[in-house]
């Protein structure tokens, strides 16, 4: 975790201080079950509830010495419980309480990323319906293709991320698991009403087959879930980078007072938030392929997977939440430019009405392939005129056009409102 990247409130999650309390808790969520079922003395989860704690630096120098984190945390634990410590951890491995921990952790991290989403698609529908009725040039391959609007622009990525929260809340419910079933999961020496009644109180649900170790296909499909969000994050950034180029700039990311674009050229405003955005998804991702390889593991349980986790863990969603707070705010301060839009849809001098044009001549007994080489021809000599030629005037010296289609025709052809006619049906249903 990079401090320049990270949040105090997902970083928290992740720091050792919360992982131990975790620890803590089911640990006194087993005895408590265990006391109940006769296992343990009812002293140890009073006991565990009156003395438990844990010193970090007393667990760090156990460690150092066992070179085993969960005996370490367990010693530090007895050191303050006293006598009646003899009994936590009964029957109970490692796994069962570092994997129900991690659950418990990355549930946490997806409440957390579920109200970056919440805040993002608010920005979004804000300006969407802001700019619904703002004309702008849609551009397939980057060249200018058909009239869209702003809003519908937004639109279209509000519904990538409406998506992206159903994905999560999926995620969310695939991970929040617990097991608390023993060496090689057999249940052997620890009840599976203890698994229950811990799953319960911490709101996850007990695993199918545990095999000592919660299944990893479950992880990789949360880490992917947070690398496909990551992309959308970068498909918006990346929108937002190409629009604010000096040659097109319909829009731009906010520049502050006092704010610097370069150290050599004062006149730079550069969309570095983006840019930087464009960055962080690449990392985002780049976590799936560990956690996929993680599925495959020796037998009932080994811990090849436990070194990527501790990394990709933390790292994931401390980047991503950084990420989409980070884009919530661009998209809020986002600065939009609707001349300028305007005049770069009326720059390739009606070019964009080409394929109403097309349709109009088929609809008036010209073939499909006879009418594209008209309007195609027409469109040539417009793009070659340097500006001093629009697309209608040519059409207007065109016999074979002017003999199908006439003024009131033409006007028809060459009306924005053909483009935005719709637009409301469709940002509705994106907003739904």
């Amino acid at each position: 975790m990079i401090p320049r990247y990270t949040r105090p409130e997902m970083a928290a999650i992740f720091e050792p201080e919360n992982r131990f309390k975790i620890w803590l808790e089911i640990e006194t969520l087993a005895a408590e079950k265990m006391a109940e079922l006769g296992t343990v003395p009812k002293s140890v989860p009073v006991n565990l509830r009156k003395k438990g704690r844990f010193d970090i630096a007393r667990i760090d120098e156990i460690e150092r010495e066992v070179k085993h984190d969960v005996i370490a945390f367990l010693t530090s634990v007895a050191e303050h419980v006293g006598p009646d410590s003899r009994y936590v951890h009964q029957g109970m491995t490692s796994s069962d309480v570092v994997d129900t921990a991690f659950a418990v952790q990355l549930t946490q991290a997806a409440d957390l990323l579920l109200e970056d989403l919440d805040g993002l698609l608010k920005a979004l529908k804000k300006r969407s319906l802001e700019h619904k009725n703002t004309l702008c040039i849609g551009r397939s391959h980057g060249i200018h293709a058909e009239p869209t609007t702003f809003g519908l622009k937004l639109a279209g990525h509000y519904a990538a991320f409406k998506r992206a929260k159903e994905r999560l809340k999926n995620a969310k419910q695939e991970i929040a698991i617990c097991t608390i079933s023993g060496a090689v999961g057999t249940y052997a020496t620890v009840d599976p009403a203890v698994e229950s009644y811990i799953a319960k109180k911490l709101g996850l649900k007990p695993e199918t087959v545990s095999t000592q170790v919660i299944p990893r296909d479950r992880h990789a499909m949360f880490f992917a879930t947070l690398g496909v969000i990551a992309a959308s994050v970068e498909n918006l950034s990346t929108e937002i980078r190409h629009l604010q180029r000096t040659e097109v700039r319909e829009a731009e990311e906010f520049f502050s007072k006092g704010q610097k674009g370069s150290s050599a050229m004062p006149h730079k405003r550069n969309p570095i938030l983006s840019e930087n955005l464009t960055g962080l998804a690449r990392l985002v991702r780049a976590y799936v392929t560990p956690a996929l390889e993680n599925v495959t593991l020796w037998h009932e349980r080994d811990i090849s997977h436990s070194s990527v986790e501790r990394n990709i863990g933390p790292d994931a969603c401390v980047t991503l939440d950084f990420a989409l707070v980070r884009l919530t705010g661009i998209i809020e301060k986002l600065l939009v430019y609707p001349d300028t839009m305007k005049q770069n849809l009326e720059r390739t001098g009606g070019l964009v009405f080409s394929q109403r044009t097309l349709l109009a001549l088929t609809q008036n007994g010209i073939s499909r392939e006879d009418a594209y080489k008209i309007v195609q021809s027409n469109a040539m000599k417009v793009w070659e005129s340097d500006g001093k030629l629009t697309l209608r005037k040519a059409l207007e010296t065109h016999s074979q056009v002017t003999e199908k289609l006439d003024k009131k025709a033409l006007d028809t052809i060459f009306d924005l409102k053909a483009y935005t006619k719709h637009v409301d049906k469709i940002i509705k249903r994106a907003l739904a």
